[in-house]
C-alpha cells in the first residue's frame, strides 16, 4: 500500500465521467456513483477498499454513498471511509459528494433504530464522527419507519440542513403517500427534497408506477440502488451459483430462493442483447436504468477494482435504439 498523502488523483479525472443536475437544484451528480453498503466494512479488505475508492475517484466518481448501519460491524464503513479519505484526500474534500442515511437498527434500545428525532440527531453526529468529516453533502431519512410521523421526521432533516450538519437532504425507500407528505414539508420550509433513492433494475421495476414520476413532479433529482439486482444482471448467474457469491452464502441481502430458473433465463436472454450491443450484462443494466431522463445517477457497488472497471464501462453505450427496447420489454418479467 502506498504512503500517506502520497496518492495524487488523475489529472484528467473529470474528462469521461458525464455529471447530471439533480433534479431542480444547482448540484451536479456522476452518472455512475459508488455505494459502500458492501465490501468495505471491518471484515473486507481494507487496502482493496481504498483501491477502489482511489480508482473510482480517479475515474470521475465524486460521489460516495454511505449509511450509519453499514458494515459489517454496523458504523464501519464509515470509519473506513473515514481513514481513507484523511491518509488519501486531505485537500480534495470540496470535489467530493459524501452521503449518509440513518433509520434502520443501529444501536441497542428503543432509540437505536427508526426516524425519532432522537434517533436522527444522535445518528448524524456519530456518523460525522465515525467519518471525521464537518457535514455530510446529503443527509438522508433511510426509510419511512411506518411509526414515527412524517412531520417529525422530515422537520428533523430540515433542522440538521439549518444547523450546518449536512448541505442537502433526501428520502429513501418511502412509499408513495409519505414521500409526497415528506416533498410537500420540506419545499414549504425553503429546504426542498434534493434526492430520492431507491431500488430499481430490469428486475424490479415498481417505482415506475408513482415513485419516479412523484419524484420528478416535486423536482427531486432520483438515485437509483441495487441496479444489477445483487448480481443477477450480471454473467455470475448465467450457468448456476458460484462458490463465493451472494447467492451462495446463507446470510446476506440475495438469498438462493431469488436465483429463479425464470430471471436466471431472462438474464441468459439479456446477455445475448448485450453481447450485440458490445457490452456485458452488467453494463447493459446500468446503460438501461440510466436511459429515463428522470434518473440522475445509479449506485454501483464492487468487490474489486476490475468490477467497478467494468461497471464504468456502461458510459460507453448509453443509447438503446427502439428495437433493443422492444426485445428488453418482451423479456423483462412482468
Amino acid at each position: 500500500m502506498e504512503n500517506s498523502f502520497s496518492y495524487q488523483p488523475a489529472a484528467g479525472r473529470y474528462e469521461r465521467m458525464p455529471y447530471k443536475y439533480c433534479g431542480k437544484s444547482g448540484l451536479q451528480l456522476p452518472l455512475i456513483s459508488l455505494g459502500l453498503w458492501h465490501n468495505f466494512g471491518s471484515v473486507d479488505n481494507f487496502d482493496v477498499a481504498t483501491d477502489m475508492i482511489k480508482y473510482a475517484f480517479d475515474h470521475g466518481v465524486t460521489h460516495f454513498d454511505l449509511a450509519n448501519n453499514y458494515g459489517p460491524v454496523p458504523g464501519s464503513a464509515e470509519t473506513n471511509f473515514g481513514r481513507i479519505l484523511r491518509e488519501n484526500f486531505q485537500g480534495y474534500r470540496d470535489e467530493m459528494i459524501i452521503s449518509s442515511k440513518a433509520g434502520h437498527d443501529m444501536w441497542a434500545g428503543p432509540y437505536g433504530g427508526n426516524s425519532s428525532r432522537k434517533n436522527l440527531m444522535a445518528s448524524i453526529d456519530q456518523s460525522l464522527r465515525r467519518t471525521g468529516l464537518e457535514y455530510f453533502d446529503i443527509f438522508y431519512s433511510h426509510r419511512y419507519d411506518g411509526v414515527t410521523p412524517v412531520e417529525e421526521t422530515i422537520q428533523t432533516l430540515i433542522d440538521i440542513v439549518k444547523q450546518g450538519k449536512a448541505l442537502y437532504i433526501g428520502i429513501s425507500k418511502y412509499p408513495p403517500e409519505q414521500a409526497r407528505m415528506a416533498y410537500e414539508m420540506m419545499t414549504k420550509a425553503g429546504v426542498p427534497c434534493l434526492i430520492s433513492q431507491y431500488r430499481y433494475s430490469m428486475f424490479d421495476r415498481e417505482v415506475e408506477a408513482e415513485t419516479l414520476p412523484l419524484a420528478a413532479e416535486y423536482g427531486s433529482g432520483f438515485i437509483a440502488f441495487s441496479p444489477l439486482a445483487q448480481g443477477l444482471l450480471t454473467d455470475k448467474y448465467l450457468n448456476g451459483i458460484p462458490e463465493g457469491s451472494r447467492a451462495a452464502r446463507s446470510s446476506g441481502f440475495l438469498q438462493l430462493s431469488q436465483v429463479t430458473p425464470e430471471k436466471v433465463e431472462a438474464a441468459r436472454q439479456l446477455n445475448e442483447i448485450a453481447l450485440r450491443r458490445g457490452q456485458t450484462l452488467a453494463e447493459m443494466a446500468l446503460a438501461w436504468v440510466l436511459k429515463d431522463e428522470r434518473m440522475t445517477s445509479v449506485i454501483v457497488g464492487a468487490s474489486s477494482v476490475n468490477q467497478l472497471a467494468d461497471n464504468l464501462k456502461a458510459l460507453d453505450h448509453l443509447e438503446f435504439s427502439a428495437d433493443e427496447l422492444k426485445e428488453i420489454e418482451q423479456i423483462l418479467p412482468e
